[in-house]
């Protein structure tokens, strides 16, 4: 018997869950669960209205502050102040993850906790860290040890995953399907993942940015399997032995419901899952290029003060 949310849901041809089309999974729901909200999944519709994660650090004001006319003579900030993330990208809608009619406290809904469970001694296992730790290099040592966001590598975040998870501007993506084929486009960076259908994953040996992955349904419901993760791609500390599952499902709101749990016994101490919607962009919406490294003088000026600093320290 077909409910009538399955009849509601659109299909491509050949019967599967069309979910082709422009998204954002923007959202002010953090990952982990803020204090305020411990033992508590959801929101009330008053909580919800109310929240604002943004102005509890006082970053609202300073989004503001920054967007608005920089004077050229102006002095450095304090030290220790915090600074807003290129402040002239940052959209804050309000919108709190709403799952099944729930606002979300976290993105992680299990363990109960919405806190990742990282194992005794599972900090500092992935790629840069280790690096650091078995050379003994400063973080400022060369390109290979800064972060993959900061060199253009990948997207800020992890937006285009795995794990699929937002950050403060350009959470949107473009799907396009076909029988064999599964192509997810993240805005941040323009990054393109490739989704093969009821393929067989690669040799363990070759790892890839955005991992190997491969899809199959389970109803309407469509289940990514990830593995051979690049070392170099970390989500807060992950390692090249992170595995994912990730599912995509239509809610009856018309959203597309993603899940994730991450599986890294390097790094965790059990599974945990996260939940993201997705909604449709407003009609006439597309991907724009991101040229991440137009005008991007941040790692090279960066590694220069740190030559400067090492000629100094030798003089």
């Amino acid at each position: 018997m077909i409910t009538q949310a399955q009849a509601e849901i659109p299909r491509l041809a050949n019967g599967r869950p069309d979910f082709q089309g422009y998204w954002t999974n923007e959202t002010e729901t953090p990952v982990e669960r803020p204090e305020q909200f411990a033992g508590r999944q959801t929101m009330t519709v008053e909580e919800a209205g109310a929240w604002r994660p943004g102005s509890a650090a006082g970053l609202t004001d300073l989004t503001d502050a920054e967007s608005g006319f920089l004077d050229p003579d102006r002095g450095p900030p304090p030290k220790g102040a915090p600074i807003a993330l290129e402040a002239d990208w940052y959209f804050s809608t309000g919108y709190v993850a709403r799952v099944d009619g729930e606002f979300r406290t976290s993105l992680i809904i299990d363990p109960p906790d919405g806190r990742i469970p990282y194992a005794e001694n599972g900090r500092g296992r992935d790629f840069v860290s280790q690096a650091l730790a078995r050379t003994g290099l400063d973080a400022y040592a060369g390109p290979e040890v800064r972060p993959t966001g900061e060199r253009c590598l990948l997207s800020v975040l992890s937006t285009a995953g795995p794990p699929m998870l937002p950050m403060s501007y350009n959470s949107n993506y473009q799907i396009v399907q076909t029988d064999d084929y599964v192509m997810i486009m993240a805005e941040m960076v323009n990054d393109v993942r490739i989704v093969r259908m009821g393929d067989e994953h690669l040799d363990p040996a070759l790892y890839r940015w955005m991992g190997d992955s491969i899809g199959y349904w389970q109803g309407d419901t469509l289940v990514v399997e990830t593995r051979n993760v690049h070392p170099q791609q970390s989500f807060r500390g992950s390692s090249a032995e992170l595995t994912t599952t990730e599912t995509f499902r239509y809610d009856i709101e018309g959203q597309i419901i993603y899940r994730v749990t991450m599986n890294d016994p390097q790094v965790y101490g059990q599974l945990w899952t996260a939940e993201v919607p997705m909604r449709r962009m407003e009609e006439g919406s597309q991907i724009h290029e991101y040229a991440c490294h137009e005008g991007n003088y941040s790692l090279a000026g960066a590694l220069a003060g740190a030559r400067r600093k090492e000629r100094e320290e030798a003089q």
